[in-house]
């Protein structure tokens, strides 16, 4: 049997295309998808709805919303609220962008401002933003949130039921203060999306293709899982691995090593 709270983010397999692996989950008893825009846009907004409702599935997170320095990042963010609310996402996974020509300083308070912005949006939705803190190997190109503690400080002005922030092991593992932002987090009310990836090394010449399954690479899993609990995190689990090698390979196979993968770590 799959375990329950295991969800797919499709990115893991990221060119089967949409209706495979809607398909592929429902026949191997997932229950829940983490979903892209850009897959859900190509194969239609309201049939994608539909194909994940008629399967009897959930959708746990659409990714992604952010690049706040983009000229057109309020209108963009607002569409990816109104696609989360389509689709029944709870969340939208917010990868807030690098500096965009900017100082460290001005983007992170861009950042800030972008937030102010859209949370009465997301409210009105019924959708929470997840701000995602990213390792600081991205800080310029794709997230100048770059700490668990920077997210958390972020998020903080704001209800808890519109901004929280996004858990994802690959990016936080390293913290030596990781187990107490857990806590905090909790405390908080603002896990809003927990995901699993390993930190594996060498990292290729591309390091945003480096992330291996659970269980491959360096990562300790299992105090960062009952850290994650003890704050009450009540949701799905995601795996949302990018992987070269795991892109070249058959999605149905990719889906099954996942699992496997999650329950070598989760149980």
């Amino acid at each position: 049997m799959t375990p329950e709270r295991f969800s797919f983010n499709q990115a893991t397999a990221k060119y089967w295309p949409l209706p495979d692996v809607i398909a592929g989950c429902a026949a191997a008893g997932v229950r829940s998808v983490g979903l892209w825009r850009e897959p859900v846009a190509e194969y239609g907004l309201a049939r994608s709805a539909a194909l994940v409702r008629d399967a009897g599935l959930t959708v746990s997170t659409l990714c992604r919303g952010g690049f706040f320095g983009a000229d057109d990042w309020l209108e963009d963010n607002r569409r990816a609220i109104d696609e989360a609310a389509e689709l029944g996402a709870p969340v939208v996974v917010l990868v807030c962008g690098g500096l965009f020509g900017r100082s460290l300083a001005d983007a992170r308070a861009r950042v800030a401002d972008g937030l102010a912005a859209l949370a009465p949006y997301a409210m009105d939705a019924g959708v929470r933003l997840a701000i995602e803190p990213m390792h600081p190997m991205f800080c310029a190109d794709r997230s100048v949130v770059a700490s668990l503690a920077g997210a958390l400080a972020l998020a903080a002005p704001f209800p808890r039921a519109a901004v929280g922030i996004a858990l994802d092991t690959y990016h936080v593992w390293w913290d030596e203060r990781v187990f107490e932002l857990i806590a905090a987090a909790g405390d908080q009310g603002r896990i809003a999306c927990f995901q699993l990836a390993d930190w594996c090394v060498p990292l290729p010449a591309d390091v945003l293709v480096g992330r291996g399954l659970p269980g491959t690479g360096h990562v300790d899993f299992a105090p960062l899982l009952k850290a994650v609990a003890d704050a009450g995190y009540p949701g799905p689990i995601e795996v949302e691995v990018f992987n070269a090698e795991l892109w070249a390979r058959p999605g149905e196979e990719v889906l099954r090593e996942t699992i496997a993968a999650y329950r070598s770590v989760a149980g």
